[in-house]
């Protein structure tokens, strides 16, 4: 199954792989690293660790997992709180008591997943930058 949102005649298309949603691609990289070298990987993919920025991208990136993964926590591109594509940290969804910075050494930013449904949410919690994960990448088209 393919997810397109925002693809419009004329518009560059994304890598094979990749998801393309209002300008941005997509892509679930399954492979667990910790979150800079997760960083580094997307980096040399030319884009970062997915940032989110308003519900649409939330749909996104909860998808590009669940096609792939099904369920559990990915990497995406929030540290400190802020986005390492440099755009404003301007949406969250944090899941009940995050970020909660436990043992004062979280943070990274994954979102986690609960349930077996795509329709299931998904919510963001602070974790220990070393930890590895599976993770989303993000660049623009």
């Amino acid at each position: 199954m393919f997810i397109s949102w925002g693809l419009s005649l004329g518009e560059k298309r994304c890598p094979r792989g990749w998801t393309l949603s209002y300008g941005r691609c997509y892509i679930f990289v399954p492979t667990a690293m910790t979150w800079p070298d997760a960083e580094k990987n997307c980096q040399s993919l030319g884009g970062n660790l997915a940032s989110v920025h308003h519900d649409i991208d939330y749909q996104v990136v909860q998808n590009v997992i669940y096609i792939v993964k099904g369920t559990g926590p990915a990497w995406i591109g929030g540290t400190n709180w802020r986005w390492t594509d440099g755009t404003p940290f301007n949406f969250s969804n944090w899941g009940i008591g995050q970020p909660d910075n436990y043992q004062g050494n979280e943070n990274c930013l994954q979102i986690s997943t609960e349930g077996k449904s795509p329709k299931c949410r998904r919510f963001w919690d602070d974790l220990n930058c070393q930890t590895p994960l599976p993770f989303v990448c993000a660049k623009k088209v």
